[in-house]
């Protein structure tokens, strides 16, 4: 069975880090591209970030440029964000998504060319 579980959320000061993990199982995950989205309440869902099937390209919002790192180790069926300082306005659930279809490109992080979402996991940035 095809599943995505996120990990790693919590709470945080500002300036604060957190590592986001995405557990893959049922499916080739080196055969997809992985993205990070986050939706906070009232609020659409937003692209974060997108990593390709094996890694060699990734994109991020302009939000989150430069502060969060998205990596993944195929062999450990696991997609990380790395999310150093953090911010107020980061706080949502974050939710990991695998592209539709095989080797689909990060070119573009709109949530509807992801599918399979996890559950999501709660990050709170607050002092």
């Amino acid at each position: 069975q095809l599943q995505l579980v996120e990990s790693g959320g919590g709470l945080v000061q500002p300036g604060g880090s957190l590592r986001l993990s995405c557990a893959a199982s049922g499916f080739t995950l080196d055969d997809y591209a992985i993205g990070w989205f986050r939706q906070a309440p009232g609020k659409d869902r937003e692209g974060v970030s997108c990593i390709s099937h094996r890694g060699g390209y990734t994109n991020y919002a302009g939000s989150v440029k430069g502060r969060f790192t998205i990596s993944r180790d195929n062999a450990k069926k696991t997609v990380y964000l790395q999310m150093n300082s953090l911010k107020p306005e980061d706080t949502a659930v974050y939710y990991c998504a695998r592209r539709s279809v095989k080797y689909g490109s990060c070119g573009s992080l709109h949530h509807s060319l992801f599918g399979s979402w996890g559950q999501g996991t709660q990050v709170t940035v607050s002092s």
